[in-house]
């Protein structure tokens, strides 16, 4: 039942969100290893945007982010992690010093980025459009690391949820199920 209605919760807000989520296809990022990557690549898949941190309270949910993308993945999901050092300064200075801290500690497969800004005066444009475009739970900068942007397999943000929800959660699980399914 609870299935059953957060799909139709996503059909509804998927209508009524059309015209008002970002591009997030156009964008181009560099990868930890320097590789430029159009996003345009995850086209047709279910996307959950993660900003990302290694030195954070919640560093912990890369493997909760890790389990998630292995069950999914193969269905058409992607977890795509965006570091940043916004947030009191919880994030290596390179890249590779990213890299290694994820891979060693969490076994992290899923695609990681290279380190941007994601709220403030220089907030990376995608980050704009995200924390901008209308969605079913709110709007508005970013309040720490690890928070998450769900996307459907169109572009469109359906989910956004705070740090503190935790990506194996059952409100997490059910809206990527759902997404899944449609």
């Amino acid at each position: 039942m609870f299935q059953f209605l957060t799909i139709l919760l996503i059909s509804l807000l998927m209508s009524e969100t059309d015209n008002q989520t970002p591009e997030i296809f156009n964008y181009t990022m560099n990868t930890l290893s320097g590789e430029e990557t159009s996003l345009g690549t995850f086209e047709g898949q279910v996307i959950m945007i993660v900003n990302t941190a290694s030195k954070c309270g919640y560093t912990g949910q890369y493997s909760e982010l890790q389990k998630l993308y292995e069950t999914y993945s193969g269905k058409g999901f992607a977890v795509l992690g965006f570091p940043s050092a916004d947030f009191g300064g919880q994030e290596y200075d390179s890249d590779e010093d990213i890299a290694e801290f994820c891979e060693r500690n969490y076994g992290v497969s899923f695609p990681m980025f290279s380190r941007i800004s994601v709220k403030g005066e220089n907030q990376h444009p995608l980050f704009e459009d995200l924390t901008n475009a209308e969605n079913a739970d709110f709007t508005g900068e970013i309040r720490w690391n690890f928070e998450k942007f769900l996307i459907d397999r169109e572009g469109n943000l359906i989910r956004r949820f705070r740090s503190d929800v935790r990506p194996e959660s059952i409100e997490i699980t059910a809206s990527v199920e759902a997404l899944l399914e449609s």
